[in-house]
């Protein structure tokens, strides 16, 4: 019980950084211009600093290190050791990415060779995808030929997707703190304290972040935060879950994100079919379906932030953890009152 006090400490050290520097990181953001300009597809009205992902980020790796400095890790073996490592340095490298493109504008092609070669060496350091379950051939192991690129388009995938999502105030942020909520707690259910860790670091630098970006939003956390966020899910989900050898271990990430994987795998199709490239922008994902239904911001992220609570509970009940069917039980409630107020709403506006 005591080592759970590092998961706790790891919260709140992420969510204290947060709370006290993106106020500074505004502050500089507007001085020196990095702001995001209103217009086009965007839905903003007024300049909004476009870098808070480095409170983000700042807050996530000093509470890590100082679990690290104050032993929180413990003894890992050396792979354990090399996985972790392999997700955090990863994840300083998408973070690193996505902040020169936040500062500088980096062309679509550039950012996804950067990232490829960067999920490429954190599968080196271990962050694998040793297992995939298929219909009827239950839990099938992966030659490394297959397993490379699998958990390539995964973290990379996982990071667009969370890019992708972060068009309205506090959504991106909402959902993957909900994500790492539920991801620490199945880690910790699977024996897998360490990637926990990073989980619930990553969850109060999210759930911290959304004091400012919640609408109306006072800030914007930018590809930096969205890339460092969504690879970081991606890592922990492999070595915290995909390594448990059980078919339904392997199921979980994929069940946790289920809702970012679904849009970005709908909007790319969407876009394939119609003949334009994955990578051109558009209004066609779920919170622009539901705006251009005459929603309100508010109530399509709380819809959506119940939507992520209910397939993360799903993944604690099917985890076999103790009240873990209780609480799906609980969400799939409030998601069906959510869903009767966007229904009632869509046809008001109708």
């Amino acid at each position: 019980m005591l080592h759970h006090l590092y998961h706790v400490l790891a919260f709140l050290v992420a969510a204290s950084v947060v709370l006290w520097s993106t106020p500074i990181v505004k502050k500089i953001g507007l001085k020196t211009g990095f702001v995001d300009l209103p217009g086009g597809r965007k839905i903003h009205q007024r300049p909004m600093v476009r870098v808070g992902g480095v409170s983000i980020f700042a807050g996530t790796l000093i509470a890590l290190l100082v679990v690290w400095w104050t032993g929180g890790f413990g003894i890992l073996p050396p792979q354990k050791e090399y996985e972790v490592w392999g997700v955090t340095i990863g994840g300083i490298a998408f973070f690193l990415i996505g902040l020169a493109d936040d500062l500088f504008t980096l062309p679509a092609l550039t950012r996804l060779f950067m990232q490829l070669f960067i999920a490429g060496l954190a599968w080196w350091a271990g962050v694998q995808i040793d297992f995939l379950t298929l219909p009827f051939a239950g839990l099938v192991q992966l030659q490394d030929w297959i397993s490379l690129p699998v958990t390539v388009i995964w973290l990379v995938g996982m990071a667009n997707a969370i890019n992708m999502i972060d068009g309205l105030d506090g959504l991106a942020a909402g959902v993957c703190g909900i994500a790492a909520v539920v991801m620490m707690i199945v880690s910790l259910f699977m024996q897998q304290p360490a990637a926990a860790l990073i989980a619930a670091a990553l969850a109060g630098g999210a759930l911290g972040f959304l004091r400012y970006n919640f609408n109306p939003a006072q800030i914007f956390m930018g590809d930096g935060g969205a890339y460092f966020m969504g690879f970081t899910l991606a890592g922990v989900g492999v070595i915290g879950l995909v390594k448990v050898v059980t078919t339904v271990a392997v199921l979980l990430p994929y069940l946790i994100l289920a809702v970012p994987i679904l849009d970005i795998s709908s909007v790319v199709v969407d876009r394939l079919r119609r003949g334009k490239s994955p990578f051109a922008a558009d209004k066609r994902h779920l919170h622009h379906r539901l705006l251009q239904a005459g929603l309100s911001q508010r109530l399509i992220v709380i819809f959506i932030y119940s939507l992520t609570l209910w397939v993360g509970t799903l993944a604690l009940a099917f985890s076999g953890m103790p009240s873990g069917l209780g609480y799906a039980i609980g969400a799939t409630v409030l998601l069906l009152y959510t869903s009767w107020q966007v229904w009632k709403t869509s046809r008001q506006q109708a």
